[in-house]
């Protein structure tokens, strides 16, 4: 079937009788809450319908079978034949082997890049594949399961396999429970293993203290690290295809800890929208598509910056223009772009003076570290280029006094300087378990509070929600996260306060005169929505 020209999926339902048109209605409704979830699961998930006959009726649809993927028709073990990764990233599952053939449940079976991928892995090992197509609900919630079964196997790998398997498990199932982070910490009597997940740290596993000394050589070995010294290092391995693994040593009193950061090498650029960015596309165009000047966005270490600057860069490519990207590393490779990567023999300052002589229209400095690299930053946006670069300060205002403080001057900052954007990320509740009620008075008066504060009258009359926790988000009542954004555009107004060296107080107040909302604003608005709570965005802003 050509997917181009047929009409919308809800459109078919109602033409077979599937569902009804109130149910569609029903189901945009949701959808505008949960514009990541497919009419399809929507209708699953609210009921409307027999869920057999509501994918078959798809299946049809689309051109390939459906079925409702249960405990019942998973024949097979999925691990024998993809692993848990790829299961993830493709939103597929296979169920059952006969003959040579092996059944395979996708979320979308219209990817054929998704389809084409699992199909090769499996052609590989000799397997043909057939297609299916079920409810992305149930492929989330079955391979949730799984994640339970790794964390076990996990734990037995630490007592029974040597230490080359040991590490790699470790590493593996940090990749499949999404983690950034992992911490190898030695303790007292064990190696505690942490994930950091949604940026909470989360304990995976003890391991025996004998095995110590052959983890660290084993992580060393394979980081390109000196395996006599015992003080500080760097490295990073490159033994797994999908990431790029940055490894940090430092010893304790218990012996060398190392955290590894995850990096995937060809991981999705989300949309600034889905990212959590909650201005209009209008108001975003106006403050990123700029010339002759700079966007900075700023915000503590792993907050997201590198996030948002891919997602910005993403928006602004296109075959006419030229960008280059200077990166330490390069952590998303971007069609179309030309990224170089800083190593030991190179810095952000050597690379964007090459940079200039490559004919830019738009480059993006992966941060801001010192004067020098400013300055040429600087001097790109003062002849004619667009620069994006990143910061470490608390706001967006203070971007101001960070690039006076790395020797900026005024003129410059005022001149080139158009926009800086400040981010936190806070957890977003859990879907399959946060649980409705109205605010309480407290609640409210706190909001209240803000809302004189900045002249805005928050609606506190609906609902918010609690976090409760369950196997889906690891009992923590989160899972993953959005932005919470301030967007500070420098007018005439705050050049001149900039240029008359005022201070980041009287340049804020400058800015809320001008329209500008802090954090907070824009905080409060995510929790009036339903994406996280009162309490969590407390946590990062610590405004109560």
């Amino acid at each position: 079937m050509d997917v181009r020209r047929r009409q919308p999926i809800g459109v078919e339902l109602v033409k077979k009788g599937i569902v009804s048109e109130n149910n569609i209605e029903e189901a945009l409704k949701y959808q505008r809450e949960h514009p990541n979830k497919k009419i399809g699961d929507i209708l699953y998930i609210l009921g409307a319908t027999d869920p057999a006959r509501l994918i078959e009726a798809i299946g049809e649809i689309v051109g390939t079978k459906g079925i409702l993927l249960t405990g019942k028709n998973m024949n097979i073990k999925l691990t024998d034949y993809i692993s848990l990764d790829v299961a993830k990233k493709n939103k597929a599952i296979p169920f059952e082997v006969n003959a040579g053939k092996i059944k395979v449940c996708f979320a979308n079976t219209v990817n054929k890049k998704t389809m084409d991928t699992v199909r090769l892995i499996l052609l590989n090992k000799g397997l043909v594949m057939e297609s299916y197509i079920t409810f992305e609900t149930d492929i989330e919630r079955i391979l949730k399961s799984l994640e339970g079964e790794v964390t076990s196997n996990l734990t037995s790998t630490g007592r029974n396999e040597n230490t080359v398997s040991l590490v790699d498990s470790i590493i593996k199932t940090g990749m499949e429970r999404r983690a950034s982070d992992i911490h190898i910490e030695p303790m007292q009597k064990e190696v505690r293993v942490r994930y950091r997940i949604d940026g909470e740290l989360i304990t995976a596993a003890s391991i025996e203290k004998e095995k110590q000394n052959q983890i660290i050589g084993r992580l060393k070995a394979i980081s390109n690290m000196h395996q006599e010294r015992q003080d500080s290092q760097d490295g990073r391995i490159l033994l797994y295809d999908d990431y790029n693994i940055r490894v940090s040593s430092q010893p304790n009193v218990y012996g060398e800890k190392f955290v590894l950061r995850l990096l995937r090498k060809d991981a999705d650029i989300r949309n600034i929208f889905e990212l959590g960015y909650s201005g209009t596309e209008e108001e975003f165009r106006k403050s990123i598509n700029k010339k002759n000047s700079i966007t900075i966005v700023a915000a503590p270490t792993g907050e997201g910056k590198t996030t948002s600057l891919y997602s910005i860069i993403d928006y602004l490519n296109r075959p006419q223009i030229n960008i280059t990207t200077i990166e330490d590393p390069v952590e998303i490779r971007i069609p179309g772009l030309n990224q170089i990567e800083i190593d030991a023999k190179s810095s952000f300052s050597g690379s964007l003076r090459t940079v200039l002589r490559q004919d830019p229209d738009i480059i993006l400095v992966g941060e801001i570290r010192d004067r020098e690299t400013g300055e040429i930053a600087i001097q790109a946006g003062q002849t004619g280029h667009y620069v994006l670069s990143t910061i470490h300060t608390l706001d967006s205002i203070e971007v101001v006094t960070r690039l006076r403080k790395i020797g900026l001057s005024d003129y410059d900052i005022a001149s080139t300087l158009a926009t800086s954007i400040s981010q936190r990320l806070v957890r977003r509740l859990c879907p399959k378990c946060k649980k409705e009620r109205p605010f309480n008075d407290e609640e409210k008066a706190v909001i209240e509070k803000i809302g004189k504060k900045y002249g805005i009258d928050f609606d506190t009359s609906g609902t918010t929600y609690d976090a409760v926790g369950c196997k889906h988000c690891n009992n923590t009542g989160y899972y993953e996260r959005i932005a919470v954004f301030e967007v500070l555009d420098v007018t005439d107004d705050i050049k001149e306060a900039i240029m008359n060296g005022k201070s980041s107080i009287e340049i804020r107040k400058e800015a809320l005169a001008n329209g500008y909302k802090p954090l907070v604003v824009d905080g409060i608005n995510k929790v009036i929505k339903g994406y996280t709570t009162l309490e969590e965005l407390n946590n990062k802003l610590l405004f109560i």
